[in-house]
């Protein structure tokens, strides 16, 4: 299944994603027209909570009312919201070994142009890149962000007043179920209710400079609408292999980034395990992959420019769009 959360009369709504993703089939109001409306359909966290049965109610009540038209809207003149707009907890890893070994690279350029340190500049640019560092390879490595600054798909994401530098990350990440401490990783899989597309978009002149501090990223991450997922959550049934995906990042129009989900260091059932030690992990959490090679401007030295579109697609999940747009100082 492909479900979405969109505003429809000035309430969110649940639906099933049909037709390709053109289509949203209301599933509150089906159960309604059932006779009972199901509270399991009031929203996603609610529907991750209720857990399979609440699932396979909501197939049956497709197959059962389909051909109701009135239940019908299109994703093109719907408002799609962030499918988990309040995720419970919000993490996002460090999985992707290029990006874990060019980022830091990447910073210390940000910092020498700041500076005006050409020689600086051009010595990291013709240095090869260093070695993983190994603690990457020990345990899997991710921090906890902002769960209230969660935003959709079609956003308009305002550049941050404090920060000059904006970028995206291409990222993918899952949605948990079922309630559990001390998870093995051979039953995570018990754990993972879906999966979505992650825009981890970030200030990184103030994640430079917070990143000295070596606790991690605060303000570099955690603004109004930074924390975009879209456009729907996937279930593992439909994503088929999470493991070899294919990523791609555009920007206005042009690609800037492709890579594959593969080579992950730590699969998501392995990060659940770590998680859920002597730590209880919730239905409804976002767990992030973190960047897929490559997939952000970091990397690459290209950032965001004021009123740029950025879409963010992932093979079997779908495409994420957004537009960054400075603010007024």
């Amino acid at each position: 299944m492909k479900l979405a959360t969109y505003r429809s009369a000035g309430q969110n709504r649940l639906a099933l994603v049909q037709a390709g993703g053109r289509l949203l089939f209301d599933l509150a109001a089906a159960s309604q027209r059932a006779g009972k409306q199901n509270p399991a359909f009031n929203s996603m966290l609610d529907l991750v909570d209720y857990g399979d049965a609440a699932l396979d109610e909501a197939s049956n009540l497709f197959d059962r009312y389909r051909k109701d038209q009135d239940l019908w809207s299109a994703v093109a003149e719907s408002e799609l919201l962030a499918p988990l707009p309040e995720p419970r907890q919000m993490r996002d890893g460090m999985s992707f070994p290029v990006h874990i070994v060019q980022g830091p690279i990447g910073h210390l350029k940000l910092k020498a142009r700041k500076a005006g340190d050409t020689a600086e500049l051009a010595r990291l640019q013709a240095a090869p890149l260093p070695e993983l560092p190994e603690v990457y390879r020990k345990q899997p490595i991710y921090y906890i962000t902002n769960r209230f600054s969660v935003k959709g798909p079609n956003t308009t994401v305002k550049w941050p007043r404090y920060s000059q530098v904006m970028d995206y990350e291409l990222e993918f990440g899952i949605v948990t179920k079922n309630r559990g401490a001390n998870i093995p990783a051979a039953k995570a899989r018990d754990h993972i209710f879906g999966y979505t597309i992650f825009n981890d978009f970030s200030a990184r002149d103030a994640q430079r400079v917070e990143m000295e501090g070596r606790l991690g990223p605060a303000k570099g991450k955690s603004f109004d609408g930074g924390n975009v997922l879209g456009p729907w959550i996937v279930t593992p049934d439909e994503i088929g292999d999470p493991y070899n995906l294919k990523m791609e990042a555009r920007v206005n129009g042009e690609i800037r980034s492709q890579g594959t989900s593969e080579g992950m260091l730590f699969s998501f059932e392995e990060i659940i395990a770590h998680i859920s030690r002597d730590e209880t992990l919730m239905p409804g959490e976002f767990i992030g992959s973190g960047t897929v090679g490559n997939g952000c401007g970091l990397e690459l030295g290209w950032y965001l420019e004021h009123g740029d579109s950025i879409e963010l697609e992932v093979e079997n999940i779908g495409v994420l769009k957004n537009r960054v747009e400075r603010q007024n100082i």
